[in-house]
């Protein structure tokens, strides 16, 4: 995958020490890219993991090329990255009782019709195992001390001190000059911030699964059906996407590996965890409830028989408003990724603004120097608050689209049956544009203009949007009438 490289690589050494102490909670994507641009940005660094080790278990995600933009800086990561990700990739798309919609393509074709650059795609999938191996080996290179099963019940703050910290289920307590919160969804952080939002339950549910490529060879036609395809290298990863009523489902087939996830109405035994699994009779018994006449393809139930046990992930979907406050009064402490904005799995954006975050908040605290952590903590709120409201938005609307093809125009467009991929969410350097906007955000925080009125800042959200605050339960109606989701004003394409 190309990489943007604007500007000069500055690897670890290029930038002084600041003298600024920063302790992480979490090493998920959002904690360990903070890690490891802290390190790189000079400033020192304790992490914290509640785990026995880092999870580097799961299937896949979407890694948006703006959240790869940093890796210049790491070339180890970036030989790494280019090493693991998909090259010469195809596209297929059925409806979801197996007819053929859209014949195998290369991306790089389909990006082509849909007017991108073939060669700088909007981002790739990748599998999470192997996203996360390369972080560990990155982080080792570095030293960074990791202490684990560390399981933070508390956060605080001490103004007066200029410092913030945390405490243990063991009753032990860490300080620094500014605690970063990359503890996900319902971080005990929120207490402090006063953030934390009700999560609703979305009556969705996706199932998960990843597991080696030779248990197809149990089922010849199964084998046979998602082979890779035959492509000018040889055999070239695919990625099938199927549509249905009020579903969608996805698989991926790579040398070693069989992916397939699958969008559905809860059945009762799903969580919100990685860690919950059921067995593939479970998904048969439930997977055509409230799809139509027409049930799933037989040849995909073929593939979810052959799915080993303990393997399936049933993971329940919440919907969260977007959180309104990520720092504490005293701006020591800041949530960022999942503990920040939650996203849903069809919005592609996940992973991608939890690396956009860390990469943000290393470069405000380097701005601004060890004299200045609140205001800094601050400047990268205001950065990344409306960024990120558009963006868990447009994973509302393209959840939309995929549950509800209008298969009469995609046969004429193909366009309509893919996700929006906006080059204001690809496109964006998340550096580069905190080092360019930095000044002007915390001016303009001095002349108390609200962050939703500041003209003088170049958008990095939808261009000619003006921030509107938005609900859950809005959305939530607009999808029950059958009303298409309202983005709101500007280009969202």
């Amino acid at each position: 995958m190309p990489f943007i490289t604007d500007g000069d690589a500055k690897p670890v050494g290029s930038y002084p020490n600041t003298g600024v102490d920063v302790l992480i909670v979490g090493t998920g994507l959002a904690g360990l890219t903070a890690a490891i641009e802290c390190v790189r940005k000079g400033h020192n660094v304790r992490v914290l993991e509640r785990n026995a080790d880092i999870n580097t278990a799961g299937d896949m995600y979407f890694m948006g090329l703006s959240a790869t933009k940093f890796f210049k800086h790491w070339p180890e990561m970036s030989k790494e990255f280019d090493e693991i990700s998909l090259h010469n990739a195809w596209i297929e798309t059925f409806k979801h009782d197996g007819s053929s919609m859209i014949k195998p393509l290369k991306v790089s074709d389909r990006l082509r019709d849909a007017g991108l650059d073939p060669d700088t795609p909007p981002g790739t999938f990748q599998m999470r195992p192997l996203v996360y191996k390369m972080y560990v080996h990155q982080v080792k290179r570095l030293g960074v001390k990791i202490q684990f099963g560390k399981r933070v019940v508390d956060y605080w703050e001490d103004e007066d001190r200029g410092k913030a910290g945390v405490e243990t289920d063991n009753g032990e307590r860490y300080e620094a000059d500014v605690v970063i919160a990359a503890d996900g969804v319902g971080s005990k952080s929120q207490k402090l911030v006063g953030g934390q939002v009700r999560a609703m339950k979305s009556g969705r549910a996706m199932w998960r699964a990843a597991f080696p490529i030779h248990h197809l060879d149990k089922n010849p036609e199964v084998k046979e059906f998602f082979k890779m395809q035959q492509g000018d290298t040889g055999d070239e990863p695919i990625i099938r996407t199927w549509l249905g009523p009020g579903t969608y489902a996805m698989t991926l087939t790579r040398p070693d590996t069989m992916i397939w996830i699958m969008n559905h109405d809860v059945t009762g035994s799903e969580k919100e965890s990685w860690s919950n699994t059921i067995e593939y009779t479970e998904v048969l018994e439930n997977m055509d409830n409230g799809v139509g006449p027409q049930p799933w393809a037989p040849i995909f139930k073929e593939l979810i028989k052959l799915t080993p046990s303990n393997t399936i992930v049933n993971f329940e979907l919440f919907w969260r408003n977007p959180q309104p406050k990520w720092a504490s009064p005293g701006g020591r402490v800041v949530n960022i990724g999942d503990a920040a904005h939650s996203f849903l799995p069809a919005s592609g954006n996940g992973a991608t603004q939890a690396i956009e975050d860390a990469v943000s908040l290393a470069s405000c605290l380097q701005i601004g120097g060890r004299d200045n952590i609140p205001q800094s903590v601050r400047a990268h709120v205001r950065i990344r608050f409306i960024r990120n409201a558009c963006a868990q938005k447009l994973g509302f609307s393209n959840a939309e689209l995929l549950q509800d093809t209008d298969w009469t125009k995609v046969k004429l467009d193909p366009r309509r049956a893919q996700p929006k991929l906006p080059s204001w969410v690809w496109g964006h350097d998340p550096e580069k544009y905190a080092y360019e906007v930095y000044d002007r955000v915390v001016e303009s925080m001095r002349r108390g203009v609200p962050f939703d009125e500041d003209t003088s800042i170049p958008p990095n959200y939808p261009p000619g949007y003006r921030y509107e605050p938005w609900s859950i339960e809005k959305v939530m109606e607009d999808m029950r009438e059958g009303r298409p989701v309202e983005l709101g004003t500007g280009n969202w394409d």
